[in-house]
């Protein structure tokens, strides 16, 4: 009696042996196509077939070929003879199972492999170039080498007031009065102004002592005349400096610099503001509304006693928000400063071509990095959310330069020519 029959086995052993037992049986077996006997590479169509009998079959039923037999349609097909009758081998073929309905169109066919390719393309992991990650460091560089976030370096400038004459003691019947788009109150601006009052009763405690002295006494006609817009010296000091860092981080591109001196000219006009923008949005609280610029801090109300009006100052205040709440970091930033920075669509633009391949990869490789580097589903909108951030400040950019051009014709000894030259229409080599 066999070890097996006597029951003396483990249950490992019978399961293994009985294994090994199916596997010879299997190994035994030839594998061998059921239309032509060749060596069969798997199921096709339904049907254990060889490579080339599965082909004939997919192209016989993708021509709709009219196929006929010159003897008695019972050919013998072998792996030696298949080619010599295409009607019986097809019959052959449908005799065995193979069906033409698992036969897939050559459109489908198409629409099949694009689809792994895409697929493929999404498991693939996205890298930067190295060139991308040359122009990331090269922009970081420039940033951290034109930016302070402490505004350190800003210093000498003209004191901020934050006192605000009425709308009608400048005498601008078209404006409306400005209302103050947040609770800026005297702890939350500045350091420099806490002897200043709340800029929502100012207007009104100003309004009528100011008149009083513009009525009767020289002094308010000369603070009436040449002192309008308060806080226009201070911001006007801050608003030069920022433009002189942002031509010195332009001119620290080797791309910026490979351009004509009319192109550099051009783009910085066009993109001053957008830039100066961006960067605020750097130390810009969105839980307080306040801009915290080291020691010195402004809220929105400070726009106002500069001559600005509502209708650049309600966009701006929603702009901020917006592009705050996408939680950019700092790579994400100096990005989005290069893609306006090189917008070949500005006025006075002669190298068009150029421009625009430097803005294509600039907006590439922020694309890239923020496919590299973002996770999470909110990082496929984060690219166009940031298109729509610098969109929206090209209006912006129109109504800020009409308007500073208004506060210019009220009180012209403030605005630097710095400012000037950037807010005119007019090309000048001043920079």
């Amino acid at each position: 009696m066999s070890e097996g029959a006597s029951g003396e086995c483990t249950i490992y052993e019978e399961l293994t042996q009985k294994d090994e037992e199916e596997n010879t049986s299997d190994d035994d077996e030839s594998r061998v196509c059921g239309v032509c006997g060749d060596q069969a590479r798997g199921y096709h169509f339904n049907a254990l077939t060889c490579e080339g009998c599965k082909g004939f079959f997919r192209r016989a039923i993708q021509r709709s070929m009219q196929l006929h037999c010159p003897f008695m349609n019972n050919c013998a097909i072998t792996k030696n003879n298949r080619r010599s009758c295409q009607a019986c081998r097809f019959n052959k073929c449908q005799s065995i199972g193979m069906r033409r309905d698992m036969v897939m169109s050559e459109r489908d066919v198409l629409e099949r492999r694009m689809r792994i390719k895409k697929r493929k393309m999404f498991d693939v992991p996205t890298q930067l170039s190295s060139q991308q990650e040359e122009t990331i460091q090269e922009l970081l560089c420039g940033h951290h080498s034109t930016f302070d976030s402490e505004f350190s370096r800003f210093s000498g400038f003209r004191p901020m007031d934050r006192i605000i004459l009425s709308v009608s003691e400048y005498n601008q019947p078209t404006s409306k009065p400005f209302q103050p788009l947040t609770n800026c109150s005297t702890g939350t601006c500045t350091e420099s102004s806490k002897s200043a009052t709340d800029p929502r009763t100012s207007s009104h405690a100003n309004s009528s002592s100011s008149s009083s002295g513009l009525c009767g006494s020289s002094e308010g006609e000369k603070v009436g005349k040449s002192s309008v817009f308060t806080a226009l010296p201070h911001m006007a000091d801050l608003t030069t400096y920022m433009i002189q860092d942002i031509i010195c981080f332009s001119k620290s591109l080797p791309d910026f610099r490979s351009l004509t001196i009319e192109d550099q000219i051009a783009l910085l006009k066009g993109a001053a503001f957008e830039i100066m923008q961006i960067r605020f949005n750097m130390v810009f609280n969105a839980k307080t509304n306040i801009w915290e610029c080291g020691q010195i801090t402004y809220c929105i109300d400070d726009g106002v006693r500069a001559g600005f009006q509502p209708l650049l100052l309600e966009p701006l205040f929603r702009f901020h928000h917006t592009l705050r709440r996408l939680g950019l970091q700092e790579e994400e930033y100096v990005l989005m400063q290069a893609m306006s920075l090189f917008s070949a669509d500005r006025p006075g633009v002669q190298q068009h071509s150029v421009i625009d391949k430097l803005h294509e990869n600039v907006a590439l490789t922020l694309k890239t990095w923020i496919d590299c580097k973002r996770t999470g589903p909110e990082k496929h909108l984060l690219f166009p959310k940031v298109v729509a951030c610098l969109t929206e400040m090209r209006t912006m950019t129109e109504e800020y330069c009409k308007q500073v051009l208004q506060i210019q014709d009220i009180q012209p000894d403030d605005i630097s020519p710095l400012i000037l030259e950037v807010v005119s229409k007019d090309s000048c080599n001043d920079f």
